[in-house]
Parts: C-alpha cells; sequence; structure tokens
C-alpha cells in the first residue's frame, strides 16, 4: 500500500513558488508541483489562467470570511476539494462555485 505513495516522482513534492497581484498586490505563494498542476486543471475546466483562478478564490474566500488565515493551505484543500467532486461529477461544472458548495 505504501508504495502508491512513496514512489511518487519527487517532483510532484518539489516546492515551487510563484508570483502573482491579487487585488493590486504582489504576493508570493509556495505549493507542491502537484497543487500547481491542480490549480492548472481546475483553472482550465473553468476556462481562466492559473493567475485568475488563484485571484478568484482570493476574492471569494474574502468576500466571505473577511480575511484568509493562511492562503496556501486553503488552496491546498480547495484541491483536495476538487479532486474529491471530480470523482463523482460525470460533467464537469464551474469549479470555484462547486468548491464552496
Amino acid at each position: 500500500m505504501c508504495e502508491l505513495y512513496v514512489k511518487a516522482d519527487p517532483i510532484l513534492y518539489e516546492s515551487r513558488s510563484r508570483s502573482l497581484r491579487i487585488r493590486g498586490v504582489v504576493t508570493t505563494l509556495r505549493l507542491e508541483n502537484q497543487f500547481w498542476q491542480i490549480l492548472q486543471e481546475i483553472a482550465e475546466v473553468d476556462g481562466m489562467t492559473t493567475n485568475q483562478l488563484i485571484t478568484k478564490l482570493y476574492e471569494e474566500i474574502m468576500d466571505l470570511r473577511g480575511e484568509v488565515v493562511n492562503f496556501a493551505s486553503f488552496l491546498r484543500v480547495s484541491c483536495t476539494r476538487y479532486l474529491a467532486q471530480r470523482e463523482t461529477r460525470q460533467a464537469p461544472a464551474p469549479v470555484v462555485q462547486a468548491l464552496h458548495g
């Protein structure tokens, strides 16, 4: 069982930083490559760039909660929720809305 996990390509869990502008402020996010790949997939399903998706998620969580304590962790959880919902979805729905459902 553990072979499934320990034989993962080390590139997938290597961290990578990206800079982007959110609400006029340049910020840097550091995530593992696997999460960047999932965010790219989510963005493509929703017809956005990865940066547009991240900005939209940030704006939506700020509108809903008023703060984001750990945005990188929020993105990781959003990715895992997307993967869980992808397993049960027949037809792709707008992902940004589905992550909050």
